[in-house]
């Protein structure tokens, strides 16, 4: 049974499970939801996930959302080494993605930032200033957390794995809002290993948006 992959272009979650079946080589079919004319609220997409989000994977006969619990699912169904072996290391790692995709992610999705500057009457620059805050806030933590010796070339270890998948797309948000990352040079550094990867290349919102050269 064919692997789809219904997914936004720019949705750092769908990015991040981009990344996860290109490490795989797991073949499949990317079908865009556009998010700006609400596809995702229409029947049919309600149909596979009733919070009307992306990403959404059809894969091994089921139908799974939630992007940490889908590469979670590779990753023990394919053995694919996305998280470490040892539970002092899983903990690690989850705790590293747990910071970007339920601390960062959440209160900087584009609807709850421009909902929150819309309750104190605050245009364009309020919404940039809320993501300058929490983005940047949010990444200088994670900055922090990667110092505790546990980091190599990724951010567990010489490997990517789950936390470096959550990390690039969030930073690709990051600089569509300009957020200022000039310190964080562990993050920095963990960013350049991961472009060398065909997979990160691959999965990079650029080659997979509609009308584009490998997009849908």
């Amino acid at each position: 049974m064919a692997t789809v992959l219904y997914d936004y272009w720019r949705s750092s979650a769908s990015y991040r499970v981009r990344i996860a079946l290109n490490m795989l080589g797991e073949e499949h079919e990317i079908v865009p939801v556009d998010l700006l004319t609400q596809e995702q609220r229409s029947h049919a997409h309600l149909q596979r996930n009733p919070q009307g989000l992306v990403p959404v994977l059809a894969i091994d006969g089921r139908t799974l959302t939630q992007s940490l619990a889908i590469i979670e699912y590779l990753d023990e169904t394919r053995a694919a080494g996305f998280l470490p072996a040892d539970a002092a290391g899983r903990a690690r790692v989850r705790a590293l993605a747990h910071a970007i995709a339920m601390e960062i992610h959440p209160i900087c999705n584009l609807r709850v930032a421009t909902h929150a500057a819309s309750l104190v009457g605050g245009g364009e620059e309020a919404v940039t200033a809320w993501m300058h805050t929490f983005i940047g806030e949010g990444l200088r933590a994670f900055e922090v957390m990667l110092s505790d010796g546990d980091a190599g070339d990724f951010c567990h270890g010489d490997s990517p794995g789950l936390a470096d998948f959550c990390l690039v797309p969030q930073l690709y948000n990051a600089r569509r809002w300009q957020v200022d990352l000039s310190e964080l040079h562990r993050i920095f550094r963990i960013e350049t290993n991961c472009a060398r990867i065909a997979a990160f290349e691959a999965a990079h919102p650029d080659r997979v948006r509609p009308g584009t050269l490998g997009g849908s």
